[in-house]
Parts: structure tokens; sequence; C-alpha cells
């Protein structure tokens, strides 16, 4: 058994020799800070060697061993020096092509492009590796995302373009008759310039309202609201443009049920929803606006129209806005509004705003609009 003494020498010594070949291995790390991470595994490898080598040698001459056996023992640390550098450099070459390889992902990442997720060396560099092809596949998504929404913005100014150009082509052919004096009823060009001044503000109304909405902008005044007066009051407000298209207007409400919204804001859903609904029911049909109450505290209001319904492959863009397709769901020129596309869109962003949602499906004959708003609680009062 080694004495306590000659433990603490040799514990000694080699903790001296490894402190000091560890500190100089420490100083040329900072000097190769920029260096491969080859030459660098390189070193820390030859550090290691080098403290077990070092500190065995100091050990094997201070027990004063014979020659023949500090050379026996000589060959021994060398050649398995030499083996551990070896293997190191093998792994260091292997960390290199790693490293190369998701340095190349990395940039096609900045390219734009997918990048698959490859099997690498270890745990750590697959993990990267994986991360990097999620990253890829994100930022694909979106590219093409933001692709989507600047195409359809292009789409949207150039709609809203023509729909502007309407009203104020017309408005001036009916002013400089007017000024001409070739007017042959005055009266009626009036009320005709009248007319489409009240298109124009409506398109500038509905433009700023879903500015404010994809802006962010929108502030709502909420408060406990009842959904018997909301829907009445739309309801009475626009049975004369229903009845000059022959179209009837029926209500039907399961009690008096409180929402927690905007009442602005909330009557602009109804009145856009009644507006789309009447612009697209043939005459003779019937619009149905319904208030029941939802599950998870909530209140819906459906609005059913024998419009003949919307191509199911067109349903997931109905409420995108400046959207019309080959039926649109938005009011058009001569309604109440200004027929821009955007009487979806607006009710869309609105109901977002209130925690709520909105949806869309086809009926026998017609489409149904559900809007599923928050039932007021009480302890909102005080939130």
């Amino acid at each position: 058994m080694i004495a306590l003494g000659d433990l603490a020498v040799i514990v000694g010594t080699s903790l001296i020799v490894a402190v000091v070949i560890s500190a100089i291995a420490v100083m040329v790390l900072h000097l190769l800070r920029r260096a491969s991470i080859l030459i660098r595994l390189g070193v820390v490898v030859l550090a290691a060697v080098a403290s077990i080598v070092g500190g065995t040698v100091a050990i094997a001459r201070a027990m004063y061993i014979s020659s023949h056996d500090f050379v026996v023992l000589a060959w021994v640390i060398g050649v398995a020096a030499v083996a551990s550098l070896g293997v190191a450099a093998v792994l260091g070459m292997g960390l290199v092509r790693t490293s190369r390889t998701l340095r190349v992902a990395a940039r096609a990442v900045g390219d734009g492009q997918v990048v698959p997720a490859e099997r690498q060396d270890s745990s750590e560099f697959s993990a990267l590796s994986r991360e990097l092809a999620d990253v890829s596949r994100r930022l694909a998504e979106s590219r093409e995302e933001v692709r989507m929404l600047d195409e359809s913005r292009r789409e949207l100014v150039a709609r809203i373009s023509h729909d502007l150009r309407t009203p104020l082509a017309a408005m001036q052919a009916m002013a400089e008759a007017l000024e001409d004096g070739i007017a042959a009823d005055p009266e009626r060009y009036y009320r005709q310039l009248r007319s489409q001044t009240d298109t124009l503000s409506h398109m500038v109304d509905d433009l700023f309202e879903l500015s404010k909405i994809q802006s962010g902008a929108l502030r709502l005044d909420l408060g406990p609201l009842s959904m018997y007066d909301l829907v009445s009051d739309a309801v009475a407000d626009l049975a004369p443009l229903a009845a000059t298209r022959s179209v009837s207007l029926n209500e039907s409400q399961d009690g008096d049920l409180t929402v927690w919204g905007d009442a602005r804001e909330l009557s602009r859903v109804i009145h856009n929803l009644l507006v789309n609904a009447i612009e697209h029911s043939p005459a003779g049909s019937a619009i149905h606006v319904s208030v029941r109450e939802g599950a998870h505290s909530s209140v819906v209001l459906s609005v059913v129209d024998e419009g003949g319904g919307i191509p199911e492959e067109h349903l997931p863009k109905v409420f995108d806005a400046g959207w019309r397709g080959s039926a649109a769901r938005s009011p058009r020129s001569g309604v109440v509004s200004g027929g821009a596309g955007l009487g979806l869109a607006i009710v869309h962003g609105i109901v977002t705003a209130h925690d709520g949602d909105v949806s869309v499906r086809n009926t026998v004959g017609g489409c149904r609009f559900d809007v599923r708003l928050p039932r007021f609680q009480p302890r909102m009062a005080g939130s």
C-alpha cells in the first residue's frame, strides 16, 4: 500500500504539471481562437496527453526506476499519445465536415431554400440540423405568406382604384353637363351626384376602417350590449333597402342576450352581413336573422340568406380583403356599401378584435354566416 507521503508527492507533482500545461494550452487556444476547430481540438488533446506524459515522467524520475523500465514506459506513453492524437484528428475532421455541412445549410436558409434535416455525427449536431430544417421551413412559409399578402394588396389596390374611378367618372360627366347647361333634368343630376358622393364616402370609410384593423389601431369602447337592440335597429334601418329588392327580413331572438363589445363596431358587423345578404338574395326570398345562446358563455348571431351559396373552394377566401370571386359575398355598387369588397373583411377584423369568431357555410339554396361573441359576465365590468 502506498504511504500517504508518497501519495501526496504523486498527486502534487501530477497536479503541478497538469496546471502548468493547461495554462499553456489556454494561452495557445486564445491565440488560435480564430483557427480551425480541428487545430483547436488538436491543442486540447495534445494538452491532455502532455499532462499525462509530463506527470508520469516526473513521477517516474522521482521514483528512480531503472533505465530499461523508463525506456519501456516512455515507449508506451509515446505510442498511446500518438494513437490519441490520431483519434483526435479523425474526430476533428468529422467535426469539420459536419460544421461545413451545417454552414452550407445555413447559407441555403439565407438564400431562401428549404433545407432537409440530415443525421449528423452527434446528437447535438443532429438537433442543430433539425432546427435549421425547421427554421428554413418556417421562413419559406413566412415568405409565401408575405408574397400572398403582397399579391392580395396589389389586387385590392387595383380593384379599389377601379371602383373609385367609376363614381368619379360619373360625377365628372354629370358636373360637366350641369356646367355646360345641357342637363335635361338638373334635379335628377343633383340626386345622382349626391348618391355617388355617398358611395365614395362609404368606400373611404371602409378603407379607413380596414386600415385600422390591419394596423392594430382599432380601439374598442367595450361594455354590455343588448343583442336584441342591435339586431332590431339594424333590421329596421335596412328594411327599406330590402323592400326595394322584394326581400323580406325575418328576425328571431332567444331572449334579450347581452354581449361584451363596442356598440358602433358590432352594429357595423350586423349591418355589413345584412347588406351582403340583401345584395345577393333574389326577389321574393327571405333573410333570417337569429340570435341564440352558444356554448362556453357565448352568443351566436346567424344570418341566413337564399342567395345560392358560395362555391366550396371559395369559402376560405370569403373574408379576404377585396375578394369577390364568381359569387362575391360583399356589397356591390348601388347598395349601402361602396363595393370595394371590404365588408366581410371588416366583419372578420371587428369580430376577431372582440375575441370572437365568424364562419360561413353553405345551406340549402343559400349561405349562412355565424358570428360568435363573448357573452357579458358581471365580472367583466370590473376587469
